[in-house]
């Protein structure tokens, strides 16, 4: 049948099927249906002839309007007196006879429009060598033109600048013997042209090696096969692209030297019908992974011999044969389809013809008899190819309905038994693929209707009949006329009607088309059909959403799994490599999750090949997040079915592509999907100790050994995460692995596991339970696990004594190897042990984790160096092993044993005047989660109540860390009253150091009475004479104020924290020190450049802030010109805004004097609020403390 596109029905295509009296033939006359000459048949008068029913003038050969209007007129009132009508068939004879060329041609394009097209006129304008100039003398006078007639034809190679205008004129006959040696050149080179592409078809075809040679070139690889001369020429055409495509530019035009008898840029020069191969690069990737012979899904049903096919392109022995390569077979297969596309054709021709016969013998013996009219013979319809005839059969749409129902048909038009009995047998359907349900057909007994003991004559009962209104002459009403009787005949008439109603079906309801679809797309006999159906399927909505997406990928995999993986292969799959560029990203996505739930149902070959580079190119080129998302999860299905080892690396690619996608929901499709299958696969492979985990701590190690200088965190966040989504099959490979798994039973009294025993998995595929095969299998293997590590050690048990002797040194020493100030890679480095540890268990932890981890430490007394410091304890060891080690179990055990370590730390650094970072790493991480506020606590009132200044110090500056997030319960009844005690000593430098917690205090609390004990102690570090002359206690008390003072409560900066910057600033101006001097000045520029930003009253402004900074710009004056340049600037940006404020508050006065009081109080309302907007921190607490 004709393909028909769904998304592309014109109106004029739907109004010609509604309109069927406008294109019926005028071969019938309305009052008898007394059919004109058949169509191209046998039986056709010769073309020189004059048939009887045609009285045209043929006595002129000019071709003019009135020798075409008195010819119409002649032949109007010829059938007008005959009551008879022209067959189109004579009339296009006589215009071709008569050379009206051009009114042939338009003829011919009325009725193609209409959909009646004509043999004769098709066969005519088709063949090239009608219009080829044979003399330039015009035919005598009566003389009947035959192909060569004078047709004036433009040249195929003209353009406007190179038509000489003078040369030519409105008369064609008068062109120069010049244009007809270049015509006959033109006609000559094509000529030459077909005859070189038959030549490359019959050398392809019969330059195929025996059998027996092909036996011995298998038997012995030794031999090497002799190059075809087509195969030579695609190989060359292959060689050249991929030249080019790699900028071998030199060696692409050296090459093409050499082979000057192939035009390297057209790849039709190769072969004709010859489709082309990927690249090279294509072809390599896939080697060893041949995909199936297209004639495996090829469906040749012609009742034809192959020795009586046209032409020398076949060899005469079936196209099947054995040991024909891939090439050669799709030559062989593609020839053949031509073939019987023209085959085809004849046969619709003849099917014409047999209805012609068919209609005048039902006329002429509807004269003689008047048998039953709607008796009907089944045995004799299912024998036919031929549509039955009736007399309305003549105006069906043939191109509608083509004759390939192999008349399974219940005809509702009514066939008479001397019709059927004589219409010819056809032999074109040789190939019958439901036997059983024509052998039922044939079994079946006629129908019989109750006949009306009447004696109406046929003419008039067929006259009365035709009130009835019954339209069959459309395509809908030739559907609608007959009554599918078989299987088959079901699934043709789908086949032809889907793609029909699909357009008219609404966009939010196609997806109830999807079952009628796929069930058609399945039983249909035709290639074609089928492949047509899946196109619609794939393209039946314009942008899925995700429910509908769903639904065609339910029938996706519902179709694979009735009809197998060749038919997948050849059928779904092309629909999917169509869609991989389409503009909308809801179709590539629906490409994308196809492969994935089709992976299962295809053959494996194809899966590691084809599939996975369709994901790959989608992965690395496609911008549309969600569809990389569902690209890494069908890429963690195929993983799942994927039995290649030799696609290990190219897995391990693609998952460190895709951990490196910018997009956060595609590495988490990552950890959750194409992390725990991949790892599946290597664990089958027994790879996952041996190549996955060692080869991300290399990348880990090489990464660290780079970046000595500045760290990639993105990347080792990449590495390390992808080790910690390996930790579950890592512990499952060790449970699997273990000597007493072959002990482990089901049955019996298994306890549960318990909820918190394993860390929260990312995903189903992550959980352990689900690795192992079933929660109870785990539990018993649990019991066992632990038994051992207690009581029995780890003898002979490999993959455990991996972990313990290679995996965890590995980890500690790259620990030891990361920044310590790099607060995320202690963050990440800490998750990782911490999922670890709790994956292992308890017992691991304690006999193997924490050993390991104090062997390095050597926390002792002894080991405090007071001159070098304890090295190892000033990098990242110490706060991974405390918030990663020691923080997995909340025990009373625990929580002393991460207690006793914190203080040991703090004693040792604190001892040996080693750098603090380690320390503060720890309590950074641990504050972060307040369940271990109370503990840290602890550890500092450890250091508060410590013999040494040195250990009181750090516990000092360790409450700056702990306070923030600290609840304000908390810091009153614990955190305020150890500063204080810290600052009853009599140490200065205790004292100091606790100036930054007091200020963090005023910067978070917003209790009032601890808010006041906290500045009366700044008051006095500023107002007792005892700290007059300290230095570093001004120092401080500055740095706090500049770091504090734009979050802290603005009555307490603008009362305490600007009036007493504004006496140091002064009282800096008479420092005798210089260096004193200028450290003061620069503390206090970086702590006026911070409070600059915020609101400050008209008062202060005026009282504290300028004459602050103007005595802070005397000493830059001095000191650092380039900061007093900066000084003198805000000053007078200050100073406008005083102005501007004096000017506002003048015209704020009149306005209010002239308000109602209502707007009075919305004004100072407003007015205080603006004054809060500037401490935003401090914006929701104003409420607060309001109530």
């Amino acid at each position: 049948m004709a393909s028909v596109n769904p998304f592309n029905l014109s109106d004029s295509e739907e109004e010609a099927e509604r309109r069927p009296n406008e294109t019926v033939d005028t071969e019938r006359s309305p009052s008898d249906g007394a059919p004109g000459p058949p169509l191209g048949n046998p039986f056709s008068p010769p073309a020189d002839a004059e048939p009887p029913t045609l009285l045209l003038s043929s006595n002129r050969t000019s071709p003019s309007g009135e020798g075409i209007s008195v010819s119409v007129a002649a032949t109007s009132a010829m059938a007008g007196s005959a009551d008879t009508r022209v067959s189109v068939d004579v009339i296009a004879a006589q215009l071709l006879r008569d050379q009206y060329i051009l009114t042939a041609l338009e003829f011919h394009t009325e009725l193609l429009e209409a959909g009646r097209e004509l043999p004769r006129l098709r066969d005519y304008f088709s063949n090239p060598g009608n219009f080829e100039r044979q003399s330039g003398t015009p035919p005598a006078k009566d003389q009947v033109l035959g192909p060569g007639g004078p047709l004036n034809r433009a040249g195929s190679i003209s353009t406007l600048d190179s038509l000489d205008f003078a040369r030519y004129s409105d008369d064609g006959n008068r062109e120069t013997d010049e244009r007809v040696a270049v015509l006959e050149f033109e006609l000559r080179k094509a000529k030459e042209t077909i005859q070189a592409l038959r030549a490359n078809l019959t050398q392809a075809a019969e330059s195929e090696v025996p059998s027996q040679e092909r036996k011995n070139f298998k038997s012995s690889p030794e031999i090497q096969e002799p190059i075809r001369p087509l195969e030579k020429r695609a190989l060359n055409f292959l060689v050249n692209e991929y030249l080019l495509k790699n900028e071998y530019k030199l060696s692409s035009i050296t090459f093409s030297d050499e082979n000057d008898d192939q035009d390297f840029e057209l790849w039709d020069d190769v072969g004709l019908n010859i489709p082309k191969p990927p690249d090279l690069l294509q072809l390599y990737r896939s080697c060893g992974t041949p995909l199936p012979s297209p004639r495996d899904t090829v469906d040749v049903s012609v009742g034809v011999e192959f020795g009586d096919l046209p032409g020398n392109c076949i060899a005469q022995e079936p196209p099947k044969k054995p040991d024909l390569s891939q090439q050669q077979q799709t030559e062989v297969v593609e020839e053949l389809e031509y073939q019987i596309s023209l085959l085809n054709n004849e046969k619709q021709s003849l099917a014409e013809q047999i209805k012609k016969l068919q209609s005048e013998i039902q006329t002429l013996k509807r004269t003689v008899s008047s048998p039953p009219p709607a008796t009907l013979d089944l045995g004799t319809q299912n024998t036919s190819n031929a549509s039955p005839a009736s007399t309305t059969a003549s105006c069906a749409d043939h191109h509608s309905v083509p004759p390939t129902d192999n008349g399974q048909y219940l005809d509702i038009r009514g066939v008479s038994e001397a019709e059927t009995d004589s219409a010819p047998a056809s032999t074109q359907n040789t190939s019958q693929p439901h036997p059983q349900s024509h052998n039922k057909l044939r079994s079946r007994p006629p129908v019989q209707f109750d006949q009306p003991n009447r004696k109406l004559s046929p003419a008039f009962q067929q006259a009365l009949l035709s009130f009835c209104r019954m339209c069959s002459d459309s395509r809908l009403g030739a559907e609608v006329s007959r009554i599918a009787d078989s299987e088959e005949s079901v699934m043709l008439m789908l086949g032809r009607c889907l793609p029909h109603i699909v357009p008219n079906v609404l966009l939010a309801k196609r997806e109830e088309l999807i079952p009628l679809i796929l069930c058609t797309a399945c039983l249909h006999p035709e290639p074609k059909e089928r492949d047509q159906l899946l196109h619609i399927l794939f393209n039946l909505i314009k942008r899925p959403d995700d429910e509908q997406r769903q639904m065609i990928l339910t029938g996706c995999v519902a179709f694979a799994r009735h009809v197998g993986p060749t038919r997948v292969e050849a059928e779904l799959l092309p629909q999917c490599w169509e869609q991989i560029n389409h503009k909308y990203p809801e179709r590539r996505l629906l490409v994308a999750e196809s492969c994935g739930a089709l992976a299962p149902y295809l053959p494996k070959e194809i899966r590691s090949s084809l599939v996975l580079s369709m994901l790959q190119q989608m992965l690395a080129e496609d911008k549309a997040d969600m569809v990389r998302e569902a690209v890494v999860k069908s890429l963690g299905i195929i993983m799942g079915y994927i039995d290649d080892s030799d696609k290990y690396s190219q897995g391990f690619e693609l998952m460190l592509l895709s951990l490196g996608d910018p997009s956060e929901r595609v590495v988490s499709a990552v950890h959750q999907v194409f992390i725990p299958a991949f790892a599946a696969w290597t664990t089958e492979l027994g790879t996952l100790q041996s190549a996955l985990i060692p080869s991300l701590l290399a990348r880990i190690e090489k990464l660290l050994m780079q970046g000595e200088h500045g760290l990639d965190e993105h990347k080792l966040h990449v590495f390390l995460s992808a080790l910690q989504s390996l930790i579950p099959p890592l512990f499952a490979v060790v449970l699997q692995n273990a000597p007493f798994t072959s002990r482990a039973k089901l049955h019996g009294d298994i306890p549960a596991i318990e909820v918190t025993r394993f860390p929260r998995p990312a995903s189903p595929l992550q959980d352990v339970a689900t690795i192992i095969g079933s929660r109870e299998m785990l539990s018993a293997l649990l019991l066992l696990y632990d038994h051992q590590l207690e009581h029995e050690g780890t003898t002979g048990w490999d993959s455990l004594l991996w972990v313990v002797n290679q995996l965890l040194p590995q980890l500690i020493e790259i620990v030891g190897r990361i920044n310590v100030t790099s607060s995320t890679c202690v963050h990440e480095f800490s998750r990782f042990f911490w999922r670890f540890c709790r994956t292992f268990g308890k017992i691991f932890t304690n006999t193997k984790v924490k050993p390991q981890f104090q062997e390095i430490l050597r926390l002792s007394e002894e080991n405090v160096d007071t001159s070098a410091g304890n090295d190892i304890l000033t990098k990242a060891t110490v706060p991974i092993y405390a918030t990663g080690v020691l923080t997995c179990y909340n025990q009373e055990e625990d929580r002393k044993l991460l207690v006793g370590f914190l203080e040991d730390v703090m004693t040792t650094l604190s001892l040996s005047h080693a750098p603090l970072d380690s320390l503060k790493a720890s309590f950074v991480e641990l504050g972060a989660n307040p369940v271990y506020h109370e503990l840290l606590l602890t550890v500092l009132w450890y250091g508060v109540v410590h013999t040494s200044a040195l250990v009181r110090c750090t516990a000092a500056r360790m409450f700056e860390l702990v306070l923030r997030g600290m609840s304000e319960a908390l810091v009153d009844r614990r955190a305020a009253p150890a500063l204080i005690t810290l600052c009853s000593g009599p140490e200065f430098s205790v004292r100091i150091s606790t100036i930054p917690a007091f200020g963090t205090i005023m910067e978070t609390v917003t209790q009032k009475e601890l808010l006041e004990r906290v500045k009366m102690q700044l008051a006095s570090f500023l107002e007792d004479p005892q700290y007059q002359d300290q230095h570093s206690l001004h120092m401080e008390i500055i740095r706090t104020f500049g770091r504090v003072g734009p979050n802290a409560e603005p009555r307490f900066r603008d009362e305490f924290v600007l009036p007493h910057l504004h006496k140091l600033a002064l009282g800096n101006n008479s420092q005798a020190m210089e260096t004193k001097r200028i450290d003061i000045a620069t503390q206090l520029f970086e702590a006026y450049s911070a409070l600059s930003c915020c609101f400050i009253s008209e008062e202060v402004m005026v009282n504290h802030f300028l004459p602050g900074l103007r005595c802070l710009r005397a000493d830059m004056e001095q000191l650092s010109p380039e900061h007093e340049v900066i000084l003198s600037s805000m000053i007078k940006e200050c100073e406008i805004k005083v102005e501007n404020r004096g000017m506002a508050d003048a015209q704020g006065s009149m306005s209010i004097a002239s308000s109602l009081v209502g707007e009075d109080a919305k004004t100072k309302f407003l007015s205080k609020m603006g004054q809060l907007t500037t401490s935003g921190a401090m914006l929701a607490n104003v409420f607060q403390r309001k109530k």
